[in-house]
């Protein structure tokens, strides 16, 4: 579970506030936010039970917008259903966090389909409506998935114009969590179009940030991608050295190294000469 609250936290939590007539004093923004708690919990009858007391609880067009979102989501509606929602609310001034927020989710629906074209289309025009209401965090998230999309077509300069652009705004937020990620996906990009140094950069910022968070996963991708230049520049001892500090720092967390990990370090440690050399 993501956050500081572990599982039998969250799960008193919830049933503190649902149990029973307890329910009952819950409006429908607090149980739309309990909804994804319950989801973690795997508790898919309080889910259900969630939306339909948000639905009686609604006070306006624009919470019942939210809970009719929720309930597609949890549904697995059609994209169709999503973009008809977005078109009623995006009517209202006061709907527009909530077009946003619709938009955006059609955007990923579409680029899980690899319908690039579209999945701009629909970030874009949630970003656009983040942008009118200066909803920075929300930019964020419109431009991670405009560079995923980006890349996906390997559209790299774009891509990096996207992830720069990402970069500037966490830096705005101060997201130490967000630069991290977000450092590697452009350090990524970097590496794929040649410029290593840059790339090289990036990611040692990311796991520095990494380090100071204590984020394994983290470590792991920006380690990884210092061993990739590693070895496209031919220094395999510097590969095999990230590797292994990766592998240290999931021991030292007490959690299973990825199997990728060691074979790829096995695969270093028989290599006798670079191929080139053969």
């Amino acid at each position: 579970m993501s956050g500081e609250v572990s599982p039998e936290q969250a799960e008193r939590i919830i049933t503190m506030l649902t149990e029973g007539a307890a329910i009952e004093n819950v409006n429908a923004p607090l149980a739309l936010r309990l909804i994804p708690l319950a989801e973690e919990l795997e508790n898919l009858d309080l889910v259900e039970r969630l939306l339909k007391h948000a639905k009686k609880s609604a006070i306006d067009e624009i919470e019942s917008g939210w809970v009719r979102f929720e309930t597609l989501r949890w549904e697995k509606s059609p994209v169709d259903a999503f973009v008809e929602l977005a078109a009623t609310v995006e009517k209202a001034e006061a709907g527009k966090p909530l077009a946003a927020a619709v938009l955006h989710h059609v955007g990923l629906m579409y680029l899980s389909m690899e319908d690039f074209d579209k999945c701009m289309v629909f970030t874009t025009r949630s970003m656009r409506l983040r942008e009118e209401l200066a909803d920075q965090p929300g930019l964020v998230y419109s431009l991670a998935v405009l560079e995923a999309c980006e890349k996906r077509q390997n559209n790299h300069d774009s891509a990096l114009i996207h992830g720069t652009r990402r970069l500037e705004i966490l830096t705005q937020l101060s997201d130490r969590e967000g630069l991290m990620e977000s450092m590697a996906d452009v350090a990524h990009t970097q590496a794929t179009v040649g410029n290593l140094d840059a790339a090289i950069d990036l990611y040692t910022q990311s796991l520095e940030l990494s380090n100071e968070l204590e984020d394994v996963s983290g470590q792991f991708v920006a380690r990884w991608g210092l061993a990739d230049i590693a070895e496209i520049q031919g220094d395999y001892q510097t590969a095999m050295l990230h590797l292994s500090d990766c592998l240290h720092s999931f021991i030292a967390f007490g959690l299973p190294a990825p199997t990728p990990i060691r074979e790829r370090l096995d695969a270093l440690t028989n290599l006798e000469t670079p191929k080139g050399e053969e």
